[in-house]
């Protein structure tokens, strides 16, 4: 469960405090998995492409004239961090933020690097969640080193793109591939989308047929979803637009136009998120009329009874007093008289309650 999660995360937090600022502490989740570095370095001719490789590896691409994207899964050996921040000049407190895996969706310029941090989301089927893990950049003018908690990403099709020269990837600078990752990563915002509603729409349909305490609980529970989703895609509206504003001389005219396309997509997530909300919302209080219908109908049915044996009771009550001198005590036909008085209140109270549509 999310809750239990960041219950850890906030417990590995605070293993941090007393520490002085900048100090390189992995606040996330362990993992069992090793930590694997990559590296994909192209220019529109050529591409190469490591992987399992050291950090030292990567070190020449700093100088060097062709785009090079180095993408760091798990966060568990901060030595390996503490050596990119070394030789990318990358300020302790960005790293300190690298390993503190709790950052909201943010956006820094730093000169020489502008560090971005965003949230990659995940649904998982088998648990119908959704999860996340911080995912940050540090775009250099010819390098983009990705810094991932898990293994496993959302840039298989960014990947293809390189390696087979689709698209402007290969013909554009780091920046373009830092757009083409973020992209990556809201379009597969929409993908989620696209599920939560569906699941909202069966929801709502089945609440329509059969409101129960099942459904309640699978309604708070996407309303938990969402929340969750909103906490990650929110702040990324505000990430997105400081780089379209970015007057850094990193983002290129050429990138600011498709990083304004991505800024309308992100609101666009944003929108739909808020959208659900309120359908939610509105099957919240279906549910409700729904119940209070329910109980109505039960209430009409029973006071329909009740005011149907009322009149009876109180006949039943008369003549059923112990007085000796009471008319038609013993008169011989007083029995069939009672029930036929009885049976014509019943049967004439029915047919008024049927005419005024009460059942």
């Amino acid at each position: 469960m999310k809750s239990i999660d960041t219950m850890r995360r906030l417990f590995a937090a605070s293993t941090k405090r007393g520490l002085p600022p900048g100090s390189m502490v992995y606040t996330g989740p362990r993992r069992d998995e090793p930590q694997r570095i990559t590296l994909i370095d192209y220019s529109p001719e050529t591409v190469s492409e490591k992987s399992g490789i050291p950090f030292e590896a990567c070190c020449g691409c700093k100088d060097s004239q062709t785009v090079s994207w180095i993408n760091i899964d798990g966060l568990g050996d901060t030595a390996v961090i503490e050596k990119a921040g070394e030789t990318f000049g990358i300020h302790p407190l960005v790293l300190e933020d690298i390993l503190h895996t709790t950052q909201r969706p943010k956006l820094e310029d730093h000169g020489d690097y502008l560090f971005l941090v965003v949230r990659m989301l995940y649904y998982l089927p088998e648990s119908q969640e959704v999860h996340s893990e911080q995912l940050s950049f540090i775009l250099t003018e010819s390098t983009l080193l990705t810094f991932q908690e898990l293994a496993g990403d959302v840039f298989d099709g960014a990947r293809e793109r390189i390696r087979n020269n689709h698209g402007r990837v290969r013909k554009m600078g780091a920046d373009y591939l830092m757009y083409v990752l973020m992209d990556a990563i809201v379009d597969n915002y929409f993908l989620i989308m696209e599920t939560i509603g569906e699941r909202i729409e069966s929801i709502e349909q089945a609440m329509l047929e059969r409101p129960d305490a099942e459904l309640l609980n699978e309604l708070y529970r996407m309303k938990r979803e969402l929340l969750y989703v909103r906490k990650a895609v929110w702040p990324l509206r505000e990430a997105v637009g400081g780089l379209e504003r970015s007057e850094s001389k990193l983002v290129t005219d050429k990138t600011a136009v498709y990083i304004r396309d991505l800024y309308d997509h992100t609101i666009r997530v944003i929108d739909t998120v808020e959208t659900f909300r309120d359908m939610l919302v509105g099957v919240q209080d279906l549910y409700l009329s729904s119940m209070g219908h329910k109980t109505n109908q039960v209430m009409q049915v029973l006071t329909i009874i009740a005011t149907i044996f009322i009149p009876l009771t109180f006949v039943a009550g008369i003549y059923g007093m112990n007085f000796d001198n009471m008319p038609e005590l013993h008169w011989q036909y007083g029995y069939p008289a009672i029930w036929g008085v009885m049976i014509l209140l019943t049967v004439g109270m029915v047919l008024y309650f049927r005419r005024k549509r009460w059942f």
